[in-house]
């Protein structure tokens, strides 16, 4: 993927990039549905969702990042921190509160429906697109990869254990024939220069955007995360 030393403005927090692409009609039903973390919102959305990502509204590289599962009897939290993942069992929802501002310390936190990533190999991946423009120019998408997740990771980020392939190989791996994977790397396309003119219509001199995506169980395209950079 190339990068260009522009200057590029930066939209701050996920909760809001989220609320951007959501009130666009033709993203809305690729972002997960997310909110603040607070106690009423973690009761509201595991009551909905049997899974939920909670996260730091400002962070990367995947630290500080939760997954909570909804269990028969109980709560399993899952967290990446130091490289490591770790697993706690709560029995109520208020300990699990508790325990994440414990170790946020104040931060602000968000909560997501999480997406069930595809496997290859039994191992999680999602997609990195990357667009970019020059000052005054349109959009290019200038690279697609897939970022494969370490075994039993909740994170696909290469800080946590996780490698970068060809989208177009993993594909290929998966047995996805040469029309569909060209479709499909064509509708990557198209979504995220979508996605990088409706955030750059908010915010002005936005010049690169990294776009994390994610194909459903039905093969819909979800938007997990943009980050946008200031080199």
């Amino acid at each position: 993927m190339n990068r260009k030393n522009y200057k590029s403005s930066t939209i701050w927090g996920k909760l809001r990039v989220c609320k951007y692409l959501s009130a666009s009609r033709s993203l809305r039903e690729n972002v997960p549905y997310t909110v603040r973390l607070t106690l009423p919102q973690l009761y509201s959305m595991s009551a909905r969702y049997s899974s939920l990502y909670i996260k730091p509204d400002i962070g990367s590289l995947g630290i500080g990042v939760y997954k909570l599962n909804r269990m028969s009897k109980g709560y399993e939290l899952l967290s990446s921190r130091n490289k490591r993942q770790t697993r706690k069992i709560f029995r109520n929802l208020s300990s699990v509160f508790r325990h994440i501002q414990a170790g946020q310390r104040g931060q602000k936190m968000i909560i997501q429906q999480a997406v069930k990533l595809g496997r290859l190999a039994g191992r999680p991946y999602d997609i990195r697109s990357m667009v970019q423009r020059k000052p005054g120019g349109s959009w290019v998408c200038t690279g697609i990869a897939a970022r494969v997740g370490a075994r039993n990771r909740i994170v696909t980020n290469l800080y946590q254990g996780a490698s970068m392939q060809s989208l177009h190989s993993l594909l290929r791996k998966k047995g996805m024939s040469s029309a569909a994977r060209s479709a499909c790397l064509k509708r990557i396309t198209a979504k995220s220069l979508n996605i990088a003119k409706v955030l750059s219509a908010r915010r002005s001199g936005m010049h690169e955007l990294g776009i994390d995506l994610a194909l459903d169980s039905r093969q819909r395209l979800r938007i997990l995360e943009v980050n946008s950079h200031r080199p």
